[in-house]
């Protein structure tokens, strides 16, 4: 059998990514938009819906909280960088934070005032401003172009007298023909990510559970990161390896790794079990030398 051309090798790579592309926008994207939201929930008006005509991503996420409504307000009231946190992925949302690395698991009552028109910065390099804000019912943050290119409401629905619905929406207009695309792809994927965890983060917080370790982030963390760097190693060796088939095979497994471990918001050691399985396939097949690397014709 004569070895596959490079036209072919590459045409495989190219398959893989646009087989995971297909995954995230035919099925991943539309249940993560909708993440813990009721259809009630998602036809319903929010304050905020009118400041954003048009959005490219709009999504609303809930979650159920043990709590009323006057408990769970200061939450959100305090929250920002160098505010309180985002109670999320505190090694990535609070790296470079005056306040420190870890979310608040106290209320702070200096930060219980924000104001219409006042700063909120999301990051070193980004910030928001308070929208229209009335406690214990919804605050929304907002971006400074006018229009606005995005809103972030939070809303506080009482179901009963011990529980209440927490329902986040976020309307956001790419710039698809500025520098900012860039920040808007990153919000497109990460979005997903953080916002669940954020929603979590509270309830647990207003529940009295204790945050999160680092160290449980940490590893989270690290599998995705593995996964990451099994999908790109995976690609190089369709490349070289002169069974192709098999790297390509282990390059779709390792992508549909990366978007569980993203998006499937499993138990951080189910992404980490099958992460270290195909991290020793492949570590075993370099080093049996079942799998020889050859060159390839043009």
């Amino acid at each position: 059998m004569k070895p596959p051309t490079q036209a072919l090798r590459l045409f495989s790579a190219l398959a893989v990514l646009v087989i995971l592309i297909t995954a995230y926008f035919s099925v991943i994207r539309p249940s993560q938009l909708r993440w813990g939201a009721t259809s009630e929930e998602l036809r319903q008006p929010m304050p905020g819906d009118g400041m954003v005509a048009h959005p490219d991503f709009l999504a609303t996420r809930a979650i159920t909280i043990q709590g009323r409504p006057e408990e769970i307000w200061p939450w959100i009231a305090q929250m920002g960088f160098d505010r309180a946190g985002f109670y999320g992925y505190d090694l990535i949302e609070n790296l470079g934070s005056k306040t420190g690395l870890r979310s608040r698991a106290s209320i702070v009552s200096e930060l219980q005032q924000p104001k219409a028109g006042d700063t909120l910065p999301i990051s070193t390099v980004a910030h928001l401003r308070f929208g229209a804000i009335q406690p214990n019912r919804y605050l929304i943050w907002q971006s400074e172009l006018a229009p606005h290119d995005g809103a972030f409401t939070w809303a506080i629905y009482p179901v009963d007298e011990t529980h209440t619905r927490l329902v986040c929406r976020i309307r956001l207009r790419y710039h698809w023909t500025s520098g900012a695309l860039a920040l808007d792809l990153f919000t497109e994927f990460a979005d997903h990510v953080a916002v669940p965890k954020i929603l979590e983060g509270i309830r647990d917080r207003v529940e009295g559970r204790a945050p999160e370790s680092l160290a449980g982030e940490a590893t989270e963390i690290a599998v995705w990161i593995l996964a990451l760097m099994e999908l790109g190693a995976s690609i190089v060796f369709v490349f070289v390896w002169q069974h192709w088939r098999r790297a390509w095979a282990l390059a779709v497994a390792s992508g549909f790794l990366l978007l569980f471990a993203l998006y499937a918001h499993a138990a951080t050691w189910i992404g980490a079990t099958l992460g270290c399985g195909i991290a020793a396939f492949i570590l075993l097949s370099l080093r049996q030398g079942r799998y020889c690397f050859s060159r390839v014709r043009l």
